[in-house]
């Protein structure tokens, strides 16, 4: 008889493994497409369709960027992700003081409808879907595209996208918020309200674990603080009066797929039963879309090295692999360079047919949920769904994710995940190939991105020149009008609508809300 070893071994959340796994008293879960969808949100699942692959791109100016999907479209990407530099999501113009040096570097700067135009200059919005990943003036932007298709002649309800939108994990892992927690609580809202009303087919919110895991939280963390931000989202809602079922359904997920295989896949699995539980036994919901949790992954960018950056492609595939086997809707497969620089167009490639060589040559898309059944993935699964309700409750008795916030929880434990990861790391008792074990002395260069280093100035004099063409009476008055909503009760969505139609600028739109709302500074937790 074969002695099995049983030395102490933990999943990267710390959950306990043991050395075999058997029947037990596990049960099956039910079958793909039925409540509460452990094993996928449709019955078929990628036999009836294939996830969405969707790159995501931005840098240098609109121009560029546009460039670059219709590079991405050509070689059969099938949705587009658009990332924005840290200007437009810190609320800053271009030509603005505090934008000076970041303008392009990390996405593509949009600081107007007119710099929206020409990020989708000949790519009709009915005909791809289109997320945008901003969060603070998200309202602002989302304005912009709609007033594109509108210019476009495509009707509203034809549109089909998603806004990421997700402030409540600014204030938990990302930091970049301008307003206080609870009036950019009401611009989310607002929108939700807006799309549940006229976009009916897109997604106003994608409430985001990506970013909270990315700054250093497990597995488990990162599903926990998600739904309960998710569960904040709709209790604002139904408070605003919205009835569960017309807005739950567009309310979308955006998760990282991280290093460890089965975690990750055991994450997704736990995400879709207790999301399915929270919306029809909290809340009644009664249509069952709005029990089906829908997400989007994105492979781990921290997981990502600068030594022996071709070992990326490896890491990329196999978080990958793991995101469809969890059954995700949409999937971004980060490139081998992103530890340097943004993604040259050589490396975007490969990330792409990363995606393609795992849909249309690994046969895992041939029966829904291939792993189902499997005694430990299925125990995993439950140990994830127990860690991150216990989590969940400490929230819900703490008052909600606001109150949390506000008293440092969330950051906390994510701070000191992050550091006894990171101690594991330098002990050497969590092994990274080609940093901590198997290193080379001499590291081979690969070939980057090079910047436009004339993009700012490019972009900058576009954006003055847009200035001195537009009505500036007319941004006045939209501006003006804009700031009487939010000190009233208006949804703000018709108002930003407006002074977008008359060319006023995310920073413009942002400051006037900034005389209403203030700004805000986080208090540091010790």
């Amino acid at each position: 008889m074969v002695k099995v070893d049983e030395k102490v071994v933990a999943t990267m959340s710390g959950l306990p493994l043991e050395p075999v796994y058997g029947p037990g008293a596990i049960e099956d879960p039910p079958p793909p497409g039925v409540f509460p969808y452990t094993r996928g949100i449709h019955e078929t699942m990628y036999r009836g369709k294939l996830w969405t692959m969707r790159q995501f791109a931005g840098f240098a100016t609109a121009e560029d960027t546009n460039a670059r999907y219709r590079y991405l479209l050509e070689q059969g990407q099938t949705g587009l992700s658009v990332a924005f530099d840290l200007p437009t999501l810190m609320g800053f113009d271009s030509d603005q003081p505090a934008a000076l040096g970041e303008v392009g570097k990390c996405g593509v700067a949009i600081s107007s409808l007119a710099d929206m135009e020409t990020l989708f200059q000949g790519i009709p919005l009915d005909g791809v879907t289109v997320s945008m990943t901003i969060n603070s003036p998200a309202s602002m932007i989302w304005a912009m595209y709609l007033v594109v298709a509108e210019k476009q002649g495509v009707d509203w309800t034809r549109i089909s996208g998603t806004l990421q939108n997700d402030i409540l994990k600014e204030y938990i892992a990302q930091k970049e918020y301008i307003y206080p927690p609870r009036p950019s609580m009401r611009l989310v809202t607002d929108s939700i309200e807006f799309a549940a009303q006229r976009v009916p087919r897109f997604n106003p919110i994608s409430i985001s674990g990506y970013h909270i895991r990315e700054a250093g939280s497990t597995a488990v963390q990162e599903l926990a603080f998600t739904l309960r931000d998710g569960i904040e989202y709709v209790d604002w809602a139904l408070e605003r009066g919205l009835p569960v079922d017309t807005f739950a359904p567009r309310l979308s997920f955006f998760f990282n797929s991280h290093n460890d295989f089965f975690e990750e896949i055991a994450k997704f699995r736990a995400a879709r039963k207790i999301w399915a539980g929270v919306m029809r036994d909290r809340y009644q919901a009664k249509d069952e879309r709005s029990w089906k949790l829908r997400f989007h992954a994105q492979t781990a960018g921290c997981s990502l090295t600068w030594q022996q950056p071709q070992n990326n492609i490896v890491r990329t595939a196999i978080q990958g692999l793991a995101a469809i086997l969890g059954g995700c809707q949409s999937l971004h497969t980060n490139s081998l360079d992103e530890a340097y620089a943004l993604p040259s167009e050589h490396a975007v490639t490969i990330a792409l047919r990363t995606q393609q060589v795992l849909a249309y040559e690994s046969g895992i898309t041939n029966v829904p949920d291939p792993l189902g059944g499997s005694y430990f993935l299925e125990q995993l699964t439950r140990d994830v769904e127990a860690a991150a309700n216990a989590y969940i409750r400490r929230i819900d008795d703490m008052g909600g994710m606001i109150p949390a916030i506000e008293g440092g929880f969330p950051q906390t434990e994510i701070a000191n995940a992050s550091y006894e990861y990171q101690h594991s790391v330098e002990q050497g008792e969590s092994v990274i190939v080609g940093v901590n074990k198997f290193t080379e002395q001499q590291e081979k260069p690969i070939e980057l991105l090079q910047m436009d280093e004339t993009a700012e100035q490019r972009q900058i004099e576009r954006l003055r020149a847009m200035k001195s063409r537009r009505d500036q009476a007319a941004v006045d008055r939209t501006l003006d009008a804009l700031r009487r909503a939010a000190e009233g009760r208006e949804n703000t969505m018709p108002f930003l609508l407006d002074a977008v139609r008359a060319y006023a600028t995310v920073g413009e739109m942002c400051s006037a809300l900034k005389d209403v709302f203030g700004t805000y500074t986080e208090t540091s937790v010790v």
